[in-house]
């Protein structure tokens, strides 16, 4: 795999994984938990609407998508696919990072795992 497409991946990964920080704190903002207080009615959906951290979240999942439909224009989703596993790692450290989310020995654990697994599919 040459650097161009491992790069693509990452950055797909990347682009996927801050995606997910943008989409907590959207949804945790006070105005769309309120909206949702009592289920998912019009009230809720309003909210999530009206949220900006929500709507460049699913913006940065459409372009990580759209990077990842490059990268596998090229590889074989078998090999591609295991990549994914490192949004785990770098949402974790990021959601430590800039949410305060705690890392338990057995989450720390975990994806240790699974960075191991994706550097040995990485190089098979």
């Amino acid at each position: 795999m040459d650097l161009s497409l491992l790069s693509k991946i990452v950055f797909s990964v990347a682009l996927s994984s801050c995606a997910q920080l943008l989409l907590k704190a959207g949804m945790s903002r006070p105005s769309v938990q309120h909206g949702i207080a009592d289920g998912m009615g019009w009230a809720g959906a309003q909210a999530i609407a009206g949220s900006p951290m929500v709507w460049l979240g699913l913006g940065l999942y459409f372009a990580g998508a759209v990077v990842w439909l490059l990268v596998l224009a090229r590889v074989p989703v078998s090999q591609a696919y295991p990549f994914v596993g490192l949004g785990f790692v770098l949402v974790m450290l990021l959601g430590w990072a800039l949410q305060g989310d705690v890392i338990s020995p057995a989450r720390l654990l975990g994806t240790l795992l699974i960075s191991v697994g994706v550097v040995l599919v990485a190089r098979s």
